[in-house]
């Protein structure tokens, strides 16, 4: 790659991290020119993003047409958008579609589905969700809400017990784990200490 385009390609970048709206008119622009479902899904993911999330679901559900009626992508994102809209008893039966898939098991679509799960009052599957995802050294946010739903069904030592176990990790993470994991941790000492308390 010239050294030219490398810059385009970077100011590219740094424009759309500066100026996200500026990549989300260019995206409805791509979508207004060609109707598209990758043009569709890609200002879905940018509404999504920028927390624009109805209009998201609006793009994602209307590109479940034809060859497109399973797509993974476009099922986890709804996921996550009824998620963040609290549509929880929408999410059951979209997140069900793609629940067999083997990337379905390590997902945030696989967290959000185990909280809905909470949300409409069948807590022993959320729970069981949960101990799916429950993974040593890994797995910080969902063993974090699974903390939070035990706390919340009255079963703090064993929240107490799977806390400490995290932040006890902590220490044997890489830099680069700890890092990305950072605010999982920050969030599980926070709750440790109320435990605590």
């Amino acid at each position: 790659m010239s050294a030219g385009r490398e810059l385009q390609n970077l100011q590219s970048g740094v424009g759309s991290v500066l100026n996200p709206g500026g990549s989300i008119r260019k995206l409805e622009k791509n979508l207004k020119f060609s109707d598209t479902f990758n043009n569709r899904v890609a200002l879905a993911d940018a509404y999504l993003a920028s927390g624009h999330t109805e209009k998201a679901i609006d793009l994602y559900e209307s590109s479940l047409t034809g060859n497109f009626t399973e797509n993974e992508h476009v099922l986890s994102q709804l996921v996550i958008a009824y998620y963040k809209t609290k549509r929880y008893a929408d999410i059951i039966p979209v997140a069900q579609k793609i629940y067999n898939l083997p990337q379905f098991a390590r997902s945030t679509a696989h967290i959000y589905y185990a909280m809905a799960l909470e949300k409409t009052g069948n807590i022993e599957s959320a729970e069981k969700e949960f101990i799916k995802m429950k993974s040593k050294f890994s797995n910080f946010e969902p063993r974090y809400q699974y903390a939070l739903l035990l706390v919340r069904t009255g079963r703090k030592d064993e929240a107490r017990q799977l806390l400490t176990e995290m932040t006890s990790e902590a220490a044997h993470l890489s830099p680069r784990e700890r890092r990305s994991n950072s605010n999982w941790l920050a969030l599980a000492k926070e709750e440790l200490k109320k435990l605590q308390g």
